[in-house]
């Protein structure tokens, strides 16, 4: 069985599927990155399905577990590299792929996963402050 590899970019994991994504390739994908998510407390994770050419339902369904696991180990997910013949297949399949941002590319990717971490630590600051006055 073929894995995937994981890369380590500063604190974000690098998934680039350049494999067909056999049911238990993304099982295994999915039980590799969890680890490495929590092995290296990395803060997003960027899948490249750039060289996918067709998504079936279950690696669709596959992408949403991954998201959600890495929502719970404080990671978000961003999806690169979707073709259109990709989008089109999965809305046709009634794959919404909740909880995943998309971008066109890594860098994009990368870009929304700043912008999300930011965003909730202005959010955890603001909810110092408003706790700071309340108990003053």
């Amino acid at each position: 069985m073929e894995r995937v590899p994981i890369l380590k970019i500063g604190d974000i994991l690098l998934v680039s599927i350049q494999v067909d994504m056999s049911d238990q390739t993304a099982v295994q994908l999915q039980e590799d990155l969890a680890e490495r998510i929590v092995a290296t407390g990395s803060h997003g994770v960027i899948i490249d399905i750039t060289a996918l050419d067709i998504v079936d339902s279950f690696v669709g369904r596959m992408l949403s577990a991954i998201a959600s696991i890495s929502k719970v180990l404080d990671a978000e997910t961003v999806v690169v590299g979707m073709r259109p013949a990709v989008a089109i297949t999965l809305v046709e399949l009634g794959l919404s792929l909740n909880g995943i941002r998309t971008a066109l590319n890594v860098e994009r990717g990368m870009e929304l996963i700043a912008a999300a971490r930011a965003d909730e630590w202005h959010e955890a600051d603001g909810d110092e402050d408003a706790e700071t006055t309340a108990t003053s």
